[in-house]
């Protein structure tokens, strides 16, 4: 497995892991898309698996594809084939916001974005990624089938069964019926009450009413990690290896708290194996997982890598896993920036997302990580999360000055003064979490929330505040928990050349009945036909504990049968 550096289509340095590429002549063509900016494609792992994990498959070749840097037709990477060349065409979505580039990308390849405009001269349409295993439907008009779950327990089943040219009912009907995660929007029918909640769905066809969720039992039965080691991506030449999938800790916000339960560790052996061939590629490794600090004896993964030749850093540390090891390994990377992730400000708040964290964890975490040498940090907040009072907004201010209080102390010791930079996030309920029930802030109460943060701060020297566009988190929320008739939205949108303002002026359907609305208990859900594992009931339990300040213990897996996961029932 040596590196291969190409120069691709869009002339971007590359390293291949591996051998990806190979002739194209009699296998199934796959367009592999990610509706977004290489840049930001590249740096996904799940993307890259994705790419890995099809061109393993003896009888397909997968190419990339990503959103145009200017207006033209889709080409791939590797070859710079059209888009509308590809027998499948497979979209990876991560983020709602990226629906709207879905539109944009088959429009500009001449292919009918609606499903149901698309006959059989077209390519075959799939998607999966975090955004469609939360909720679909928004993007059901357009998807002919979607794959919902972890990659490596679906695909091989569908690539089994797909062939280019079959009959795209009939082959549709054999994927959900045979196919473990796959979901035919055509085959399932919605029903609506009076008011516009949803009553009901009934299947079309003999398929399956519900969707189980396909996850991996045993990740160490794979091994994920990049697949093309690029310098144009978020993470620069880092090889990335995923070291766990799902969270302990149950953050009530967190989907990846609840999709992906139960959480699941690769082992230390197989991860040594990995970094192993990772340095054979590059010098910087990029451990990935969603509390990368949680990994059983990570300590002693790191020590074993302490050469002062490989660079290990990590997509996430908790600030109450901060050890001495951990930190070492930080210092001899030599990294400059360590992000940690308080979300809110005051303990109150903490207990009531359940975050499991205390302000004394935060300010040591803040000097430790100067002390050792790290002169910058990047602290994560939410603003409009359920409960939040005024009091509660001023208590993030109020932690950022204890926080560079800290960190000016320990600072001085080494004669360098750093730099703390505020991201503040607009809260947006998603579905499968305790808070899918909740209602969104408005816009105007957003506003006003961050400029008391950013006025708050703004005199407060090496402290820079950067902040969501309020109304992108809005129109995320409408996707979020969307249903079917937030496709004629989108529709609009995109005629509309991504004027969102005249949109959202002019679309029959009201906007803030899906991101403004408080959900009542019993309200079926546009996602409710899909079975994450966990049951509502308790997801339910968990909300009821956030509204009266109550925390819930972090995952013990295999000895708690509360959320369900773990005796496999189903909500």
């Amino acid at each position: 497995m040596a590196a291969k550096f190409i120069k691709s289509g869009q002339k971007i340095l590359e390293a291949e892991v591996g051998t990806i590429r190979k002739s194209r002549r009699g296998r199934v063509r796959v367009a592999l898309v990610y509706p977004n900016s290489y840049h930001v494609g590249m740096s996904s792992l799940g993307f890259q698996t994705l790419y890995q994990q099809f061109n393993r498959t003896e009888h397909v070749v997968c190419e990339r594809f990503f959103l145009p840097d200017v207006s033209g037709v889709p080409v791939s990477v590797e070859s710079a084939s059209p888009l509308a060349d590809a027998d499948l065409i497979a979209f990876s979505i991560s983020f709602e916001n990226d629906y709207p580039n879905l539109l944009a990308i088959l429009d500009q390849a001449g292919i009918p974005p609606r499903s149901n405009d698309r006959g059989s001269r077209y390519p075959l349409v799939i998607a999966g990624g975090v955004a469609c295993i939360l909720n679909p439907e928004p993007l059901a008009a357009f998807i002919d089938c979607f794959l919902l779950g972890e990659a490596e327990s679906i695909l091989p089943g569908f690539l089994e069964i797909f062939a280019p040219g079959d009959n795209k009912n009939n082959l549709l009907k054999h994927i959900a019926r045979n196919v473990a995660g796959a979901y035919v929007p055509a085959f399932l029918q919605p029903r609506y009450h009076a008011d516009g909640t949803l009553a009901s769905f009934e299947p079309l066809e003999d398929v399956p009413a519900t969707i189980k969720r396909a996850y991996l039992p045993q990740i160490d039965a794979v091994s994920t990690c990049s697949s093309v080691v690029t310098p144009n991506t978020s993470f620069g030449r880092s090889f990335l290896v995923e070291v766990s999938r799902g969270c302990l800790h149950g953050c009530r916000f967190c989907s990846a708290g609840f999709i992906y339960r139960p959480p699941r560790f690769r082992s230390i052996t197989q991860l040594e194996k990995a970094i192993a061939r990772g340095v054979r590629i590059s010098d910087r490794i990029g451990l990935v997982g969603a509390a990368v600090s949680d990994l059983p004896d990570i300590e002693n993964l790191c020590a074993r890598f302490t050469d002062g030749k490989t660079r290990i850093s990590f997509s996430s540390l908790r600030a109450d896993r901060l050890t001495p090891e951990l930190l070492s390994a930080l210092k001899q990377s030599r990294v400059k920036t360590v992000t940690i992730a308080p979300e809110v400000g005051s303990e109150r708040m903490r207990k009531v997302i359940n975050k499991g964290i205390s302000e004394n964890d935060i300010l040591g975490a803040a000097s430790a990580l100067v002390e050792n040498g790290i002169p910058n940090l990047k602290l994560y907040f939410m603003v409009g999360l359920p409960t939040e009072t005024e009091a509660d907004v001023e208590a993030i201010v109020a932690l950022c000055k204890k926080i560079k209080h800290c960190f000016l102390t320990s600072s001085r010791t080494r004669g360098r003064i750093g730099r703390i930079t505020v991201s503040l996030n607009c809260f947006v309920p998603k579905p499968a979490t305790p808070f899918q029930w909740a209602a969104m802030d408005e816009i105007s109460i957003l506003k006003q929330k961050i400029k008391k943060i950013k006025t708050g701060l703004k005199k407060v020297p090496n402290v820079r505040v950067n902040a969501d566009i309020v109304r992108w988190a809005h129109i995320q929320a409408i996707f979020s928990r969307g249903d079917r008739k937030v496709a004629d939205i989108l529709s609009r949108a995109h005629a509309n050349r991504g004027n969102w303002a005249q949109t959202l002026k002019t679309v029959p359907t009201n906007p803030n009945f899906y991101a403004l609305r408080q959900r009542k208990a019993d309200e079926k859900f546009p996602w409710d036909f899909i079975d994450h594992g966990v049951r509502k009931s308790f997801l339910w339990q968990e909300y009821q504990r956030a509204l009266n300040g109550l925390i819930t213990p972090a995952c013990r897996v295999e000895t708690c049968h509360a959320c369900g996961i773990c005796n496999n029932n189903s909500q």
